[in-house]
């Protein structure tokens, strides 16, 4: 088993309740992927979320009256999202698996394929290859294909959200080689709150048109509130919403990307 996938598997096993909570405090990545994907997604689809966590968007998706799986790398995520499940009053199927081992789960295909997490973490180039060909062999011809990635600034709009973290990482040699590949333009491979793989904005695409994709989506999933969600979220109801008007409105400009933390790509299969 590769080190890597064991380190992230242990980091969700040990933080699953985390996860779960952060889509609730850091509301703007569920507000806007969740419409996003709405755009698509009709009542009674079969979707398969791959390395969907504790389960927010495969609940979110099952309440709809969707056909959903969840298909994850973590035990304690998966045990998590049954517990959530239940709560909801709804069924989701669970699998606790490696994204690239999903073949042997023999799961036929699907009408969306949900791929946001294995992104994040899978470090050498191969296995993000594999993985999203593993999703698009689950999917249907003519189905959608929705691939995460977590953004190369992430790093520096998380200092700007935490008051003091700059000072501290301006002094350490693993926080500047994330600032040095912003400057590099290229993505960043390696340690951060666990094992991860960042990606430069431009740099989405070209990875992307390998693949049998018509792309629909390039988006910020945060939109342009990411480094003040604090801020935002503590205004008015009225001024709350009114803000989400105006980021809805710059979700897919290519300049603002990387105001995000999180971009989706969504893609339709070609036959």
């Amino acid at each position: 088993m590769d080190s890597t996938i064991e380190t992230v598997r242990g980091y969700y096993d040990e933080h699953a309740q985390l996860e779960w909570d952060r889509l609730k405090e850091r509301p703007f990545e569920f507000i806007f992927t969740t419409e996003m994907m709405e755009r698509y997604v009709r009542p009674g689809d079969r979707i398969l979320d791959i390395g969907g966590g504790p389960g927010r968007y495969s609940i979110h998706f099952a309440k709809m009256g969707c056909q959903v799986v969840l298909a994850e790398l973590s035990s304690g995520n998966v045990a998590l999202a049954r517990e959530k499940a239940a709560e909801a009053g709804v069924a989701i199927e669970t699998h606790v698996c490696d994204c690239l081992a999903l073949d042997q789960l023999g799961l036929g295909q699907f009408d969306h394929v949900f791929l946001m997490g294995p992104l994040y973490h899978l470090q050498r180039e191969e296995d993000r290859i594999r993985a999203v060909e593993m999703a698009l062999k689950h999917l249907k011809p003519g189905g959608l294909l929705y691939a995460s990635f977590i953004l190369l600034f992430a790093g520096i709009i998380y200092d700007l959200q935490n008051e003091g973290l700059v000072v501290e990482d301006l002094q350490n040699p693993l926080a500047m080689e994330l600032v040095e590949a912003v400057d590099r333009g290229e993505d960043y491979c390696g340690p951060g709150f666990t094992e991860v793989y960042f990606y430069h904005q431009r740099n989405i695409l070209p990875f992307m048109a390998r693949f049998p994709l018509e792309k629909l989506h390039l988006f910020g999933q945060e939109g342009i509130l990411a480094p003040n969600y604090r801020e935002i979220l503590a205004r008015s109801p009225e001024e709350f919403q009114a803000w989400l008007t105006v980021a809805r409105r710059y979700l897919e400009v290519p300049e603002l990307l990387s105001y995000s933390e999180h971009a989706m790509y969504i893609g339709r299969k070609l036959p």
